[in-house]
């Protein structure tokens, strides 16, 4: 099967001027499916910018990536758009819920942007709330949940679409110990048992120490190797957090 992420070469530099800031430099790699990869690295290093690029987010200005067999590099902004909702669920740090819609509005609203042709499969959205403990915070709104069960409703806004990739940015960076657990739990759930591909950026070991492999971004650049041990994993990554 072929991979689900193909980069070659891809970078970004942005230009103020005739000041050029390489943010992302000849990154090549892939992802497999169904890979749990946890992306990290110092503050300013790249992360953000490997995840806009992965995400269709923004627009590379060296080489490509290809998602789910789509060349993303090639497609217009209103494509992009489109394959991004079709293909892609974002869990961000702070939530991003809209404030006017329930928990179950919020979810059924990620399900009719991404226009996939099909109707909103409940069984799935009880599924998720299920298993996110949130089945009785459906009919709530964001001011009424805790940042726990924001973080949850976001997550199955992520997934009502089935998308063939997830892209977490800090999904745990506002969350307690034990809401960081329930987090990092559906995550390695969609990669194992539901086939999805999950990419996370984190700032945290214990949370990177449970990916299946760790790309490390430092100054604009992409290292790749097999992860350490799992025992030895927390504080290797430490190291290499702290720059």
């Amino acid at each position: 099967m072929p991979p689900i992420i193909v980069a070659q070469q891809l970078g970004k530099t942005y230009r103020s001027g005739k000041i050029e800031t390489h943010a992302l430099r000849d990154a090549t790699f892939t992802i497999d499916r169904g890979e749990f990869v946890a992306i990290v690295g110092p503050s300013g290093s790249g992360k953000s910018t490997l995840f806009y690029l992965l995400g269709g987010l923004t627009r590379a200005t060296g080489g490509s990536v290809t998602i789910d067999g789509v060349d993303f590099s090639s497609l217009s902004d209103a494509e992009r758009t489109r394959k991004r909702g079709q293909k892609i669920g974002f869990i961000f740090q702070r939530f991003n819920l809209l404030p006017t819609l329930t928990a179950r509005g919020n979810v059924e609203l990620a399900h009719s942007i991404a226009d996939n042709g099909q109707p909103l499969d409940q069984n799935l959205l009880h599924h998720l709330a299920e298993l996110l403990r949130i089945e009785n915070r459906l009919d709530n709104r964001p001011s009424e949940l805790s940042g726990g069960e924001q973080q949850r409703v976001a997550i199955a806004r992520a997934l009502i679409t089935r998308p063939a990739i997830i892209l977490a940015d800090e999904p745990t960076g506002n969350l307690d110990t034990e809401n960081s657990e329930t987090v990092l739990e559906m995550l390695r759930h969609a990669s194992k048992e539901m086939g999805q591909t999950v990419l996370m950026i984190t700032h945290n070991p214990e949370a990177a120490a449970i990916a299946d492999r760790i790309l490390y971004v430092r100054d604009g650049r992409l290292h790749d190797a097999p992860p350490p041990p799992r025992e030895s994993r927390k504080s290797l990554i430490g190291s290499l957090l702290a720059g």
